[in-house]
């Protein structure tokens, strides 16, 4: 049984109601789960009244102060949506806040291309040249195969284990660039993610541009829809778990946040003062919860710092512990 969660949103709190805690099956995200119980005695039995939704001060406090206050500690800003994919339940802090999102970008890119190509297609080896590499900066696996080349399928996950840069720009490539990603993601009901460009210059977001950025409340929803089990097929669904569960980028983030014992599968981004991670999150033997933890120090030319992203997750994380 799950309690009511609050919302907190910014600096402002909000109770956030939930009828039918108890439903089933991972449906869409970025509703609240409800029942509905049908009577199968006679028309005048009395019917089942939702109890009032309960609100727990303690739990609100504790998010708002916690975020509040680690912006504080760090001159950042936080966003950070985390929703439970079978009851719905939900915490959120400056959700509908853009930030640039970095290499989390990889995760939607790579789950894009197993939605897309035909498993028989996907072993086509490609080729790039050394200047491919130079000019997208951070390629830990292509920078070594510049002589052999790697299939699709290699470059999607060294894309997403180890955040390869050329490796995303040639997967790209293949789903029809920013623009196919784009128009991807808005057929899966996330219209405000923008992706305009590849690697490296994805990583710089203009003063006032929404160019290569989302909200946690878009990115948390875009994630649980990927990972639903039927926007990809069950074999897919898993590849992608995989490839996110051997994330090598991200063990100061999210799973640094997230209590002991909680199973993370991720991919998380960086560049300059941005810091983010995306990630499903699994309790034993309780619901995912997908959440998107979004960083930017105040100062541009701050660098960035992995311990906001991991306490972020660490407050909000603590609000379905229970």
């Amino acid at each position: 049984m799950h309690r009511a969660l609050p919302l907190v949103v910014g600096g402002t709190v909000a109770v956030l109601v939930l009828a039918g805690c108890s439903g089933g099956g991972s449906g869409a995200p970025t509703t609240s789960a409800t029942s509905s119980a049908r009577s199968t005695s006679t028309p005048t039995s009395t019917p089942t009244t939702t109890p009032p939704p309960r609100t727990d001060a303690a739990i609100t406090a504790t998010v708002r102060r916690a975020l509040a206050g680690l912006e504080r500690e760090y001159d950042a800003t936080v966003g950070v949506v985390a929703t439970d994919t079978v009851t719905g339940e939900r915490v959120a802090y400056n959700g509908d806040r853009r930030f640039g999102y970095a290499s989390t970008i990889k995760a939607f890119a790579a789950a894009q291309f197993l939605r897309s190509v035909p498993a028989d297609a996907r072993n086509e080896v490609v080729h790039w040249t050394a200047a491919d590499v130079a000019a997208a900066g951070y390629s830990p696996v292509t920078e070594q195969h510049v002589a052999d080349g790697l299939s699709y399928e290699q470059l999607a996950e060294a894309a997403v284990r180890m955040s390869d840069n050329t490796a995303l720009n040639l997967v790209l490539t293949r789903i029809g660039g920013p623009s196919g990603l784009d128009a991807a993601l808005t057929e899966l009901g996330d219209t405000t993610t923008e992706v305009v460009h590849g690697e490296p210059d994805l990583n710089t977001i203009e003063p006032g541009s929404t160019e290569d950025t989302t909200t946690p409340t878009a990115f948390t929803a875009a994630l649980a829809t990927v990972l639903d089990g039927s926007t990809l097929d069950r074999a897919d669904t898993a590849l992608l778990v995989g490839w996110m569960g051997g994330n090598a980028t991200g063990d100061a983030l999210i799973r640094a946040g997230a209590p002991d014992g909680w199973v993370v599968v991720d991919k998380s981004g960086g560049a300059g003062p941005i810091r983010n991670d995306v990630a499903r999150v699994t309790p034993p033997g309780g619901d995912p919860i997908v959440l998107s933890v979004l960083t930017t120090r105040n100062d541009p030319d701050a660098a960035y710092d992995d311990a906001l992203v991991g306490r972020s997750a660490s407050a909000v994380l603590g609000a379905f512990d229970r």
